[in-house]
């Protein structure tokens, strides 16, 4: 949706491992390097742990993509393999014959086709990714394979990729003969503050973007600090900070955008500004119970009538005058529903914090007013007006009506509201920010 609006080429924070976006800061690319000699040197087992989304699958992926072309890559990516599914998995890698096969058979056919490339130059590089979720049994399957050598070299080197848990498996006695054959240990390390901005730059440049900064330096501070350094959190931090921006019409991503990124992410444990919408539901709730109260009374209130306590608390809760609810009510018993809508939509958005969320259901434009209300009408039969908006956009290069759809505290809510829309009545919505729409009718 947004890369268009920020003059990108495509997404650039997707979390699935993409070569053209391998960020070679804060060690990356000297564990690559490292990598690749340990491979060509054919030594031992080597070992690569991190945290998850620390970006080992990014350093496995980059390692096939540098290695060089005599060398011959083949991947254990199921760690729920048991200690006999190994041989068969990775022969059938190698493209062997191995139906209707023992065990023992499958060992002998994957030896002899090692030695063949061995003899032809070749040499074969096992990558194990979630080696820490393997079995015991299984993991010692594997360091049993690198026993296959010839006397000068390994016919068959091993990389083992992990979390953590995987130094821990290694530390137990029954798995000293696996430790003990790695030769080269390397860690990821979590980016630090300085290298996540360096990192959100290098990937909007591998995206297209050729602009002045683009995430404002308090935001990509923030950005450092919730993910904790780490690549994948940094990323989907990242997305969700420039689709919030996108929805604010804003040119940069300002702190507001992650804080509203950091609310739409399930493994932040930063509750910002919890309380503030939680008032504001609360607040909004009240009011549509009392203007429910006021619209089936047997006489409209007088606009002119002091107003009850109640609304009076509602009132002050929210920041308006209390003399404005009425006025809002009141014209509930009106039935034209475009004027309806029109004169409860500026106090509406009056009342609307700029992080929240709207969704944009129909754009019409200022010389098209009559189009409002058939659309209007068509909004009525389907959902109803109780929630449903106006505004002008005024401070616009092309001046519209915009139909609004209730009001989000977060990204997420709004989301699910955009997709019951889109999935029961077929409506293209777009999400967007009050802050967004403020600029537009300024």
């Amino acid at each position: 949706m947004y890369p268009s609006h920020f003059g990108l080429n495509q997404l650039p924070f997707g979390i699935t491992p993409d070569p053209s976006f391998f960020f070679s800061g804060n060690q990356r690319g000297e564990i690559l390097a490292a990598l690749i000699y340990a491979v060509e040197q054919g030594d031992g087992i080597i070992k690569v742990t991190g945290e998850v989304g620390s970006g080992k699958t990014m350093l496995c992926r980059m390692l096939e993509n540098r290695l060089p072309e005599h060398v011959d890559v083949i991947y254990l990516v199921n760690p729920t393999l048991n200690r006999e599914q190994v041989a068969y998995t990775i022969a059938g890698e190698l493209g062997l014959a191995i139906e209707g096969k023992r065990a023992d058979e499958v060992i002998r056919l994957l030896h002899n086709a090692l030695i063949e490339r061995h003899s032809a130059g070749r040499k074969v590089v096992l990558l194990v990714e979630e080696a820490q979720a393997m079995s015991l049994e299984t993991l010692e399957e594997i360091r049993l394979f690198s026993n296959l050598e010839t006397a000068h070299y390994k016919l068959l080197q091993i990389v083992l990729f992990g979390q953590p848990e995987l130094d821990e498996h290694l530390n137990l006695a029954s798995m000293r003969q696996l430790k003990e054959r790695i030769t080269n240990s390397f860690r990821v390390p979590p980016l630090t503050p300085t290298n996540v901005a360096e990192y959100l730059k290098f990937r909007l440049r591998a995206a297209g973007y050729h602009g002045p900064d683009l995430f404002a330096p308090g935001a990509a501070r923030l950005i450092g600090k919730v993910s904790e350094g780490i690549v994948r959190r940094i990323s989907i931090l990242a997305d969700k900070s420039l689709l919030a921006a996108f929805a604010d019409n804003a040119n940069t991503v300002e702190v507001r955008h992650v804080k509203a990124a950091i609310r739409d992410s399930e493994f932040s444990r930063f509750n910002v500004n919890r309380l503030r919408w939680q008032f504001a539901a609360v607040a909004a709730s009240a009011l549509v119970i009392l203007a429910a109260g006021w619209r089936f009374a047997s006489t409209p209130p007088s606009i002119t009538a002091p107003a009850p306590p109640a609304v009076s608390k509602v009132a002050a809760a929210l920041g308006v005058p209390a003399a404005e609810l009425p006025k809002v009510v009141a014209i509930t018993s009106r039935t034209d529903p475009l004027e309806q809508r029109l004169q409860l939509s500026s106090p509406w958005l009056t009342q609307q914090s700029p992080d929240r969320y709207s969704i944009q259901v129909a754009l019409v434009a200022s010389k098209d007013e009559n189009q409002l209300t058939p659309a209007l009408h068509k909004l009525e039969a389907e959902i109803g007006l109780q929630d449903v908006y106006i505004y002008s956009a005024k401070n616009s290069a092309a001046p519209h009506f915009g139909i609004l759809v209730g009001s989000y505290a977060s990204r997420a809510d709004a989301l699910k509201a955009l997709q019951q829309l889109e999935q029961q009545w077929g409506y293209r919505a777009q999400l967007r920010t009050f802050n967004g729409i403020s600029k537009e009718t300024m």
